[in-house]
Order: C-alpha cells, then sequence, then structure tokens
C-alpha cells in the first residue's frame, strides 16, 4: 500500500533571468516570491498546505508540469507505468515520467503537512 497526490505545479521556464520569470509569476498569481532554496528554483508563498508553486530554470522549450507526491516512489511509478506512462529519467530523488499524451511529469517525495491525511491510498 502507498499513497499519492498532485504536489504541486512547475513553471518550467528557458530563461537567463528566473528572478525575472519568477517575478513576473509572482504577480500575475498574486503570490510572493520565496528567497530561493535551490539554484534554478525559485517558489511562490502558497497558502498552508497549498499545493506547491514553483518558478524552474530549465534548458527545454518553457510549459508547465505537474509534480505527484508520494510516500513510495518506486511503488507510484509502477502503478503510472501500469497506466500507461513511461520513464524519462531518474533525477536525485525523483523521476520524470511521460503520459501516453506526451506530457512529463515529475514523481516526487511527498512534502505536504497533510499528505497523509488527505492522498489517495493505493493497494
Amino acid at each position: 500500500m502507498h499513497r499519492s497526490q498532485l504536489g504541486g505545479f512547475i513553471i518550467d521556464c528557458q530563461t537567463e533571468d528566473l528572478e525575472g520569470s519568477a517575478r513576473f509569476w509572482s504577480a500575475v498569481l498574486g503570490l510572493p516570491t520565496r528567497a530561493p532554496t535551490e539554484p534554478k528554483y525559485v517558489s511562490l508563498d502558497s497558502p498552508p498546505n497549498g499545493l506547491a508553486i514553483e518558478v524552474q530554470q530549465v534548458d527545454h522549450p518553457s510549459r508547465v508540469h505537474l509534480d505527484i507526491e508520494t510516500d513510495d516512489i518506486e511503488a507510484e511509478v509502477k502503478r503510472l507505468e501500469n497506466l500507461g506512462a513511461s520513464k524519462v529519467e531518474k533525477i536525485q530523488t525523483w523521476w520524470v515520467m511521460q503520459a501516453p499524451s506526451g506530457h512529463r511529469f515529475c514523481v516526487i517525495r511527498a512534502k505536504r503537512a497533510e499528505f497523509a491525511r488527505e492522498a489517495n491510498v493505493w493497494s
């Protein structure tokens, strides 16, 4: 048994100006930026236990991708493969995957405080 749920939206920006992109999306969404904790990411300040919204500097064309958070990455990856998704690349502790439709998404470790209470339970 494991759990998973939508963890957040990541705004991938192919840019040299991550701070400028973060300021733009901060103004668009009405969410202040947080101080960067990693070189290529700026988090937007969402409500407690809300979805994570991050602006990420990337080398590929700009797009938005989803993060699926889980308490068992390998079990969730297997579940998603059974649904038709495919593995693209393992990065640090997470998997980049691709839906049959071509959309990219990531499977990450659970982060939100209410994850255990709110997440879907899979057998």
